[in-house]
């Protein structure tokens, strides 16, 4: 007599000799035919090549695309300091703007002293093909370019780069590319660091199916029940404003998760004095590949100036405490190698070096 367990898989056995079967294996394999067929679209370059330029309002890319910039100049027009601002995913250079209930990058660090210029990256607001991945090259190339430009603008002047969130990955692996002396300084608002190494196999299944069977598909990140500041006016603005992007196609989200892994993977490269900023109520970049950035750092003997708000959530240059970081934002460019006005790094330095140490 077959036990029962036996009879079950005799069953599933015998089950592959119907016709039925055989059916439903083709249209897998016609599946699987088609799903290879779809591939994470990446916008178009531009149809030209030269040397980048810029001007108040655009900054011209080496492949002929028109990028808008924005600019906030200290009044007398002479800049201690440049700073060159990159947004986060979906964001635009409004980012650095004076928002509801924020005062602003642009505005806060301009009145110090301190030139602050933000374009559009490709993808994003008014960028041509907008929602649409431009991938890691292009991306990066653009901000060197920029860079190299304000150099030519500003010889002499020190420059910084700053980053938030996707912006600070731009960031990184641009740095990490780049000679020592590229820049003065970085500052990485709450950078994107959350490579695959460091997610749920869950995340990473659903991601790697998604860009393969429906790489344009949008789901809207609405009732996931996470919040990205305690500035609620803010978000709301953003939520009426038809430059920033809602729903978001999953081979642009592909894309960033590319760009999150280089980034956790060679901050430890970045060879600039760099401030690193993250607050303890993000609920976007989790603290596990953050603490896991810093360690790098730290053990490749780039030991940035640690930044940790208590009060702090995943947009800290929007949050309700804003000006308390763009404050210590302007020591670390003004007053180097001293402590941050807000004492903030003073309990990273704690934490960072327990977990060096446990």
């Amino acid at each position: 007599m077959i036990p029962k367990r036996g009879r079950r898989f005799s069953h599933e056995i015998a089950h592959i000799k119907k016709p039925v079967f055989w059916r439903r294996l083709a249209l897998v394999i016609a599946a699987l035919v088609f799903v290879s067929a779809c591939a994470p679209q990446v916008a178009p370059a531009g149809t030209t090549s030269g040397p980048a330029a810029l001007s108040d309002s655009v900054f011209n890319t080496s492949d002929g695309l028109q990028l808008p910039v924005r600019r906030w100049l200290p009044a007398d027009n002479m800049p201690k300091a440049i700073v060159l601002a990159l947004h986060g995913f979906n964001d635009y250079s409004k980012a650095f703007d004076k928002v509801p209930d924020a005062p602003g990058v642009g505005p806060t660090l301009a009145a110090a002293g301190i030139a602050v210029y933000a374009y559009d990256q490709r993808g994003f607001g008014k960028s041509p093909n907008a929602g649409i991945w431009a991938g890691r090259e292009a991306m990066v190339g653009d901000f060197k370019d920029f860079v190299a430009l304000l150099r030519k603008t500003y010889p002499g002047v020190p420059i910084y780069a700053l980053g938030e969130s996707m912006g600070g990955a731009v960031v990184i692996a641009g740095l990490a590319d780049s000679v020592p002396g590229f820049v003065d300084g970085a500052i990485l608002a709450a950078p994107a660091v959350w490579a695959r190494s460091t997610m749920p196999f869950t995340y990473r299944m659903a991601l790697w199916v998604g860009v393969r069977l429906m790489p344009g598909f949008k789901p809207s990140g609405r009732g996931l029940g996470y919040q990205a500041s305690d500035n609620i006016e803010m978000l709301r603005d953003n939520g009426r404003d038809p430059l920033f992007i809602k729903e978001t196609r999953i081979d642009s989200i592909y894309g960033l998760s590319n760009l999150m892994d280089e980034a956790l993977a060679r901050v430890g490269e970045i060879q600039a004095r760099t401030l690193y900023l993250y607050g303890a109520k993000d609920e976007i970049i989790p603290k596990a590949p953050t603490q896991e950035a810093l360690m790098a750092m730290a053990g490749a003997n780039r030991r940035p100036q640690i930044a940790f708000y208590p009060n702090g959530w995943h947009i800290l240059l929007r949050d309700k405490e804003a000006p308390l970081v763009l404050n210590d934002i302007i020591s670390f460019i003004t007053r180097p190698n001293t402590p941050l006005p807000s004492h903030a790094d003073d309990e990273a330095t704690m934490r960072l070096q327990k977990a060096l140490n446990p």
